[in-house]
């Protein structure tokens, strides 16, 4: 890893651009194939909807429709062990425990073959708080073998694991891709003025509209973010970064 790989990262202004300089910079490592997944609304019982998580991947439409659509990702080995610990875990975890998991998972462990997503490496990351989960899937090329990549580990590890931090860190400050359609203008204005305490007919005054545009735009926010009210609205919206945010 190189001065300008980190220069990269941190001056990354979107999240398209963090994830060519990382797909590109870990596929120098062997491993061609990334899955990123980040979720601030974890449960205790669960990793929390899809449809509220940044997902990022270089992975076979085929295999991300299986993964994802039918739900295998939520009884997926790798995926559990990265919810319940931190740090950096060889999938040759899989094998030693194979005895271990269930039937569900011997089915992952089944589709994965299929796609030759068998070696490599998944990192969970720290969290910031309970609700927050983070890790990244490192699948190695076809042809290599679980051994191969743990040497791979031994040699370089250190730094295929700070610079998947700096990337998580980068992405975790950057707006979820998904979230950058949700929200007009509009709708992220009078969201801020609620969160900063102003009434609804404040926020008519100092934007210059009826209190019951207001209502309105306060209502499509509500909708395209799926919950049932105004505080709900501004603390998943400021968990996207869809408010507050320089330049949207």
């Amino acid at each position: 890893m190189s001065i300008q790989v980190i220069k990269a990262l941190v001056d990354a202004g979107d999240i398209e651009a963090v994830w060519s300089t990382l797909t590109v910079e870990m596929e120098k490592y062997g491993f061609d194939r990334l899955l990123y997944g980040f979720t601030r609304f974890r449960t205790p019982t669960s990793l929390g909807n899809r449809e509220d998580m940044m997902v990022l991947t270089n992975h076979a439409n085929e295999y991300v429709t299986e993964f994802f659509d039918y739900k295998v990702f939520r009884v997926a080995p790798m995926v559990q062990w990265a919810s319940e610990n931190t740090g950096a875990m060889s999938w040759r975890w899989m094998a030693e425990n194979f005895d271990n998991l269930t039937p569900e998972q011997h089915d992952v462990l089944e589709l994965n073959k299929r796609f030759d997503v068998t070696c490599g490496y998944t990192i969970s990351f720290p969290d910031s708080s309970s609700r927050q989960k983070a890790a990244i899937a490192l699948t190695a090329r076809a042809d290599m073998t679980q051994t191969e990549v743990d040497y791979i580990w031994e040699k370089h590890g250190e730094e295929i694991d700070l610079v998947n931090q700096i990337a998580h860190l980068k992405l975790a400050s950057l707006p979820f891709p998904e979230a950058l359609k949700r929200l007009s203008g509009r709708q992220k204005e009078v969201l801020e003025w609620v969160s900063d305490g102003k009434t609804t007919q404040d926020i008519a005054d100092i934007m210059g509209l009826t209190a019951a545009t207001v209502e309105k735009h306060l209502r499509k926010a509500r909708e395209s973010l799926q919950v049932d009210t105004t505080a709900q609205a501004v603390m998943k919206a400021s968990l996207q970064r869809q408010i507050f945010v320089l330049g949207t």
